[in-house]
This record gives C-alpha cells, structure tokens and sequence, in this order.
C-alpha cells in the first residue's frame, strides 16, 4: 500500500513445527487464510493443506489476525490435516467438458475429411456415368454417399458460422473467455454468518474471493432473485465468475470492492426493509447494478482519463468515461449466453433491466452527485412510492450512498480502505506528474494525509448524503449516521494530534537553528 499504510503495525506468533520452533508473522488486515497458507508452507506442506493450532494445554486455537499472541516458550503446536475435497454437483462439469471435447473433435475431423470425400465421391461418380447397366445396389450406395457429403458440408458450415458468431458478438475492446473458467466450491452458510451478511458493520476483509462469490449466490437467492427472474443457478454461478475475472487487480477499485458496495446495499435493504417497499424486480436491479459498477476499472479516475485523452474518454466524448465503459462490460457479459442470468426474461424486460441497471451505474459517476442528491431531496418530503422517477431518484441514491460508504463501517473495516484509496490516488498523482498532466491536490503524496482526505469529504458529501436518506428512513440515523459522525470526530482528533507534532518539530527546528547561530 502507499504512504497511508505505514500505521499498520505486524503482528507475530510462534509455532512449533516436529520440534522446532518457527516465527509467523502478519499484519492486522491479513486473511485468516492467507495465516492458515503460511503456516502450512512453514510446515512443508502445500498451501492448500489444512493445518491445526493447538495451545500448550491441547486446546484448539482459532486461526485468525486477532489470535493471542505467544512467545518462543508457548508455541502453538501445529498439526497438518488432509483436506478431503467434496465435489459440487453444480462445479464438477468433468462429465460436461468430457462430451463437449469429444463432440468438438469429431467435428473438426469432419471438417478435414470433407474435402478428401468431396474428391473421392466426384471420382466415383465419373467412373460410374461412363458404365452402362448400373446395378441397383450401386445406385443406391452412390445416392447414400452423396447424402452423406451434403450433411458433412452442412455440420461444417453451421459450425464455422457459430463459432465466428460467438467471437465476434463481443467488441474488439475486451474479449471475455470462458472456456477455461474455474469453479468455486459450494459452501455451507451458518445462521450467524447469513444474519451477519444482513448487517452494515460486515467485516468484509476477513473473507476470502470464492467466499464472497457465494455470499454474493446467497444474496440472489435470499432477496428471491433468482425465482423473480427465473435464473439458471448454474448460469448465475458461472456469471459471478466471469464478473469476478472482469475486476483488475487495483488497490482499491478491485472485487472486494464490488463485493464491499453490494454487501452494503444488501445491508440498507434489510435495514430499511425495502423488500415490503419497491418490486423484487428493482432491488435486483440495484443488487446487480452494484456487483458490475466498477467492472474493469484502470485505477485511475475520469480527470485522468479526460486530461490524458485516452481512448475510453474519446469514445464516450468526456462524458463519464470510466461509468459508460464499466456499464458497456457488464452487458457485454451479459450478451453471452453463458453468462446472461436474464436470458429467461421477456425482451421488454430485459429492455427495461438494460435501461435499469446502465442508469444506476452511471449515476455512480461523483460529477453528477449534486444533481442527483438534489433531485432527492426535492422528493423525500412528498416522496410517492407509486411514481417511477421517485423511486429511480432513490435507487440512484442508494448505489451513491453504497459506492461510497466505507466511513459509515466500523474504523477497523473502514480505515484499511482508505490506506487502499490513497495507494490509488497516489499512483495516479505520480504518474500525472510524470506525463505533465494536473494533478488534483487531495491525490497528491507531497500533500494529502489521512485526516485531511477524510475530514472535508465526510462533512461535505457522505453526512449530507446519508442524513438525506435518513429523513426517509429515520432507521438509519442512530447507524450509518452516527457511526459517521463518529469517523468524523476521529479524524479531527488525529489532525489535531497530526497538527501539534508538526507544530513541536517546527519549535525543535528553530531553537537548533538559534542554538547554532
């Protein structure tokens, strides 16, 4: 991460491995898994291995940051297990893939052969034209291998023309494959963990990436998602997949980051018991307008892609280049047959999701946040839950409260995003710097700190934002408004505190300067 992690401090444990005594170390934020994979590659084991902690006392000690910490005298003792892999009948395709290879092969040997039974055939028929009391039986065999190469040339081109079809119905821009794409294994969900999913103070950095595809899964069939648009399971699956594959590994703007935006608006849906209030057709507009909001996203925001003149600002004439092409990708997966979870709607519908769900994405462009909090609040006093421009103007205000509402989390879950968005901007500021381009002071390493970044975007976009929505749903105010006044008044602190070292090293400077003149 960039300047804004150096706070993070590592934490360490030991263990002992057959007798001798190994350190383990890791930092607040890492993964209870990315622990459990060291530990096992400490042993000599492989990182998918499952491995045991066990106290001097022979309890089991849960693998997790927030372990108590030991010392050379009171190892845990570390136990390898075998992991037994439970197949999915939905991800174990080996029968499917098996038949969908052998039926491609045939019909690539036909492909060869056809042009050797074309010649083979033509020379049959010469010999025969020139002979005279043709035998019926010749006749008949010559009739059947004419059918025969009429069929082969048929297959042939039908298959050329669908293979060409599914290459070419994606643009040149971002070819998705899928031939090869991985599966996830099926978990089981604990009671505590789907009440927990429902909440706004989830944790999700301690869940790993085919974790949260299956809270995702979850979230569809749990809000009656998949019933409402009579999904495929398997096509959703293999969507979420393909979503996932479509998110670039960037600090901040990455899958977690999609999964963090939809977990929240799961949250505020449960909160404000939207369920009983807007059609399930809605909420699965803004649940799947969240998982695709950022898709494909470069790391670097629309000022640079519009100073820097690049090909995505061009296509979309400046006019949020980043939002057009993350809602562009989310339709070009959805073009696949493979990969459209909507393909049993109507085409009206289906119209009427495109239409849905390109509004809600480009509504998370910050260019247009006065205009459409504005719009809000000019409806929340007299709002009519019967009028369609009432409740887009609230959709649209719950995927902007969602993109951004990382403070409204517990500090120990918000706070490491901030060290991820400040990675970010950093990266662009110094790449801005480095082509001449302006560089935004809030972007800026030589200027920006923790406090400074938060305090000003706090008070003037995220509390007038929520508190808005809290006039509709007064629910929200002793949670996400509060837990925001909170992350306010933490950061005041930490400028103040910032304030008086700077003001103590100046003092420090001028009397040293005093002393040696």
């Amino acid at each position: 991460m960039g300047n804004g992690a150096s706070g993070q401090h590592s934490r360490c444990v030991y263990v002992d491995i057959h007798g001798k005594i190994e350190k383990i170390i890791f930092t607040p934020h890492s993964s209870s898994k990315d622990i459990q994979e060291t530990i096992a590659m400490a042993a000599g084991a492989s990182s998918w291995t499952g491995v045991i902690l066990k106290d001097k006392y022979g309890g089991l000690v849960t693998i997790s940051p927030s372990m108590a910490s030991n010392s050379t005298d009171t190892p845990f003792k570390v136990q390898v297990i075998e992991t037994k892999i439970v197949k999915d009948p939905f991800t174990d395709n080996t029968d499917l893939i098996q038949s969908v290879v052998t039926q491609l092969s045939e019909q690539l040997n036909r492909v060869l052969r056809t042009d050797e039974l074309k010649e083979n055939i033509t020379k049959r028929l010469d010999a025969l034209e020139k002979q005279e009391g043709l035998k019926t039986v010749e006749i008949e065999r010559c009739r059947k291998d004419v059918s025969e190469l009429r069929n082969m040339l048929y297959e042939t081109k039908k298959f050329s023309t669908e293979s060409i079809g599914r290459q070419s119905s994606l643009s040149d821009d971002k070819k998705i494959v899928y031939a090869h794409m991985p599966t996830y294994p099926k978990y089981i969900l604990s009671q505590e963990t789907i009440d927990y999913l429902k909440k706004p103070t989830f944790d999700i950095w301690h869940w790993e990436p085919n974790e949260m595809l299956s809270l995702l899964e979850h979230m569809y069939h749990e809000l009656g998602l998949v019933h409402e648009f009579n999904m495929n399971p398997v096509t959703l699956k293999r969507w979420l997949l393909c979503v996932q594959a479509s998110y670039r590994n960037n600090p901040f703007h990455n899958f977690r980051h999609c999964f963090c935006v939809t977990q929240m608006m799961y949250g505020m849906i449960h909160l404000c018991n939207l369920q009983e209030k807007i059609s399930k057709f809605d909420l699965g507009l803004l649940i799947t307008a969240c998982v695709c909001h950022d898709l494909d996203h470069p790391g670097y925001n629309n000022a640079y892609q519009i100073n820097a003149k690049t090909e995505l600002a061009i296509r979309y004439n400046d006019q949020s280049p980043l939002e057009n092409h993350h809602a562009a990708v989310c339709f070009q997966i959805l073009s696949q047959p493979e990969c459209n979870i909507f393909s049993n709607v109507s085409e009206a519908d289906f119209l009427r999701i495109r239409v849905g769900i390109i509004a809600l994405i480009l509504a998370t462009d910050m260019a247009r946040h006065a205009e459409i909090l504005e719009k809000f609040k000019h409806n929340v006093d007299q709002f009519d839950w019967n009028n369609d421009e009432h409740i887009t103007s609230l959709k649209m205000i719950l995927i902007k409260c969602c993109d951004i509402s990382n403070e409204v989390r517990p500090m120990d879950v918000s706070e490491p995003w901030l060290d991820c968005l400040l990675e970010e901007y950093f990266n662009q500021s110094d790449r801005e710097k480095a082509e001449g381009l302006p560089v935004a002071p809030f972007m800026d390493r030589e200027k920006v700190t923790k406090p400074t970044a938060q305090i000003g975007f706090i008070k003037f976009v995220l509390l007038p934002l929520f508190e808005a929505v809290a006039r509709m749903f007064p629910q929200l105010d002793s949670t996400l408004v509060e837990s925001l006044r909170q992350a306010q008044r933490h950061y005041e602190k930490m400028k103040q505190e910032d304030d008086a070292k700077k003001a103590l090293a100046a003092e420090r400077r001028v009397s040293t300067a005093k002393q040696e003149s």
